[in-house]
């Protein structure tokens, strides 16, 4: 279980603060699949990025599975379970697509098989890609799959994932969104996923909408999915209330 007890974040701009969180607490269940979702600029990928410990809280805790968590390092996380795909994943020249895998998995006698399974849940195929760089060959929405297939292939219990679908064309997207369905159907994972996407919100079991730093609304996908679908333009019903987490 994931507890976030009055997380708040700020950064200085010349003589003024920004708050760009403001006292967040949240609980996430084991083995839910939970959306942020919310306007550009709320404060989604930073509370994930807390919660990775790539961004350092202002104040607040963080608690997985009962252990504190706030003061580790992102490289601490990760050996308790704790994954995260980024929106633009970073490149690595020198270093293979199989050689990721490998590292990710922790298995240093990875298969061919093994790889190919990960790869094919994000739409690519093992021959075409196992040896190749993740470089700047690679386009963007490779490299975004690839750096899904590998966080598959290190089997965290909790995994966030920010904007899968940025720059992922629509047959891989497709494969994505099933990719998730089984995973959240295995019942192993925990998954955290910022989207704005209708079809990834569609998936949830729960909805948390992120606005101007707070927690605006949370429920559950089919309850407040048609209160955004109903004015994409401003004025959303579910980021006008804060309610308490």
């Amino acid at each position: 279980m994931l507890e976030l007890k009055h997380i708040s974040y700020s950064v200085r701009e010349g003589d003024e603060q920004m708050d760009i969180l403001k006292d967040i607490s949240l609980t996430i269940d084991d083995h839910k699949l939970v959306v942020f979702t919310g306007p550009n600029g709320g404060g989604k990928t930073t509370l994930a990025k807390i919660i990775m410990g790539l961004v350092t809280p202002t104040s607040g805790q963080i608690l997985w599975n009962g252990q504190d968590v706030t003061d580790l390092t992102i490289t601490e996380r990760a050996r308790l379970g704790i994954s995260y795909g980024f929106q633009q994943p970073p490149r690595f020249k020198g270093l293979t697509v199989r050689d990721l895998l490998t590292l990710a998995s922790g298995d240093e006698k990875l298969s061919k098989d093994k790889c190919c399974q990960y790869l094919t849940r994000v739409g690519l195929c093992a021959n075409d890609y196992l040896e190749r760089e993740v470089d700047v060959s690679l386009s963007g929405g490779e490299v975004k799959r690839i750096e899904i297939a590998s966080i598959l292939a290190r089997n965290s219990q909790l995994m966030i994932f920010d904007e899968p679908e940025a720059g992922i064309d629509l047959w891989s997207f497709a494969r994505l969104t099933e990719t998730f369905e089984q995973i959240h159907r295995t019942g192993k994972a925990t998954m955290i996923i910022i989207s704005h996407q209708e079809r990834i919100i569609s998936l949830a079991d729960e909805v948390i909408v992120v606005g101007d730093g707070t927690i605006r609304h949370r429920g559950a996908a089919a309850d407040i999915l048609p209160q955004i679908l109903a004015d994409t333009l401003g004025g959303c019903p579910v980021l006008t209330k804060e309610v308490k987490a």
